[in-house]
C-alpha cells in the first residue's frame, strides 16, 4: 500500500510541532509516506456548513490528487482534516449524482478509491515496534511512571459511520498507543467530550469552561498530562490554560500523540517541538526522567544484591568450591566430568 500524507493548514501553521513530530516518528518507525503535491485546504471548519457541494469538493480534490500520485491511502493527522476527507469519501460513496458531477467540478478524474486514515490508527499498526524501540532506549522506559489521559474529542471519533473508529463513545486505540510507549493510560470521564472546538474566538468563555472541565477530570483521575490528536483541541486545552491560571488552576501539559511516541523513541525534544507549547512540558519530562533513573537504579541494586547472595551461598559450600576447583584444573574439555564428580 502507498501512503500519502495530507498535513492540512494547521500543521503548516499554528501546529507545526504536530507535523514535525509525526514526520520524525514516521522516519524512526520506517513508515513511508509522501506529502500530496499541490494539496489545498479541506474546508474545515467553515466550508461544509456554508455550502454542501463545496464542503465535499474541497476534500475530494485532495483525494483525487492522492490517487493521481499513486496513493492507495492518505493519512491526515489533524482530526478536522481527517473528518472532512473521510466525510467526503463517505458522501460520494452514497450520493451517485454528486459523485458523477465531481470530475467536472474538480477538473480531473475522481474514482473515490483512496482510503482515509487518522494518525492514531497508523501509529496503532506500529505499536509492537514502538514498544520494542521504547524498551531499547532505557529500562524501565522513560515514560513508565507517567499516567496519561487520552483525549479524543469530537471529530476523531464522530460520526461513527464516517470515522470508522473502534468505538465512538468508549474508544481505546489511543490508550493502546500510550501503553506501547510505556506509559499508563488513565480511566476518566471526558475522553470524547467537546472542548468547544472552533468557538475558541467567538465564545471564548464557553471554551474555557469546557476545557477546564476536561483538565479537572483528567487531574482528578491521576493524569500527569493529556494526549491529543487534534490541533484545535490542543490549542483550546493548552493555550486557554493561561485564563484558567487566573483562578488558581495548576497547569497540565498537553501533548500530541506523535510527540509522546517521539519521546518514547528517544527523539530529541527540540525535534518534537515541545518548546512551542504554552504550558511548559519540562517539569513533566524531568519527572519522567527522574522516575526512570530511580527505577533503573533500584533494579540495578536488586540485581547486585541477588548476585552477592548467590556468591555468598556458593562460597559457603565446600562441595561447590571443590567442583569449581576441579573444573579449573581439568580445563574446558573435562569440566563437565569433574563437575559431576564434585556433585557425587
Amino acid at each position: 500500500m502507498t501512503l500519502a500524507y495530507y498535513p492540512g493548514c494547521s500543521l503548516h501553521g499554528t501546529s507545526r510541532e504536530f507535523d514535525e513530530s509525526f514526520r520524525a516518528v514516521a522516519g524512526a518507525l520506517g513508515i513511508e509516506m509522501t506529502e500530496i503535491d499541490d494539496w489545498s485546504c479541506c474546508g474545515a471548519s467553515s466550508a461544509h456548513p456554508t455550502n454542501h457541494t463545496l464542503g465535499v469538493a474541497l476534500p475530494a480534490r485532495n483525494l483525487a490528487l492522492a490517487a493521481e500520485q499513486g496513493a492507495d491511502e492518505v493519512v491526515a493527522p489533524c482530526a478536522a482534516c481527517f473528518n472532512r476527507l473521510a466525510a467526503a469519501r463517505y458522501e460520494l460513496d452514497r450520493d451517485e449524482a454528486l459523485a458523477a458531477r465531481m470530475p467536472d467540478i474538480l477538473g480531473r478524474p475522481f474514482a473515490n478509491d483512496v482510503a482515509v486514515r487518522n494518525v492514531v490508527d497508523v501509529l496503532l499498526d506500529h505499536a509492537p515496534r514502538i514498544e520494542e524501540l521504547a524498551a531499547a532506549q532505557l529500562q524501565p522506559p522513560l515514560l513508565a511512571h507517567l499516567k496519561l489521559a487520552a483525549y479524543y474529542g469530537c471529530l476523531l471519533v464522530r460520526p461513527a459511520e464516517v470515522t470508522g473508529f473502534d468505538d465512538s463513545e468508549q474508544p481505546s486505540t489511543m490508550e493502546a498507543v500510550i501503553s506501547a510507549c510505556g506509559a499508563t493510560p488513565v480511566r476518566w470521564n471526558m475522553a470524547v467530550e467537546c472542548c468547544g472546538g472552533a468557538f475558541s474566538i467567538s465564545r471564548t468563555s464557553s471554551v474555557i469552561r469546557l476545557s477546564r472541565g476536561i483538565i479537572r477530570d483528567a487531574r482528578a483521575n491521576g493524569a500527569d498530562a493529556i494526549v491529543v490528536a487534534c490541533p484545535l483541541c490542543h490549542s483550546n486545552l493548552d493555550f486557554r490554560q493561561a485564563a484558567m491560571a487566573m483562578r488558581g488552576e495548576e497547569p497540565m501539559p498537553v501533548l500530541f500523540i506523535s510527540q509522546l511516541v517521539g519521546l518514547a523513541l528517544g527523539i530529541p525534544e527540540k525535534t518534537l517541538g515541545l518548546a512551542r507549547h504554552f504550558v511548559d512540558t519540562r517539569p513533566l519530562l524531568a519527572k519522567a526522567q527522574a522516575a526512570a533513573q530511580a527505577a533503573a537504579a533500584a533494579d540495578a541494586a536488586k540485581r547486585a544484591k541477588r548476585a552477592a547472595t548467590a556468591a555468598s551461598a556458593a562460597a559457603s559450600s565446600p562441595t561447590v568450591l571443590a567442583a569449581a576447583a576441579a573444573d579449573t584444573a581439568a580445563g574446558p574439555g573435562n569440566a563437565s566430568a569433574s563437575a559431576q564428580e564434585g556433585k557425587a
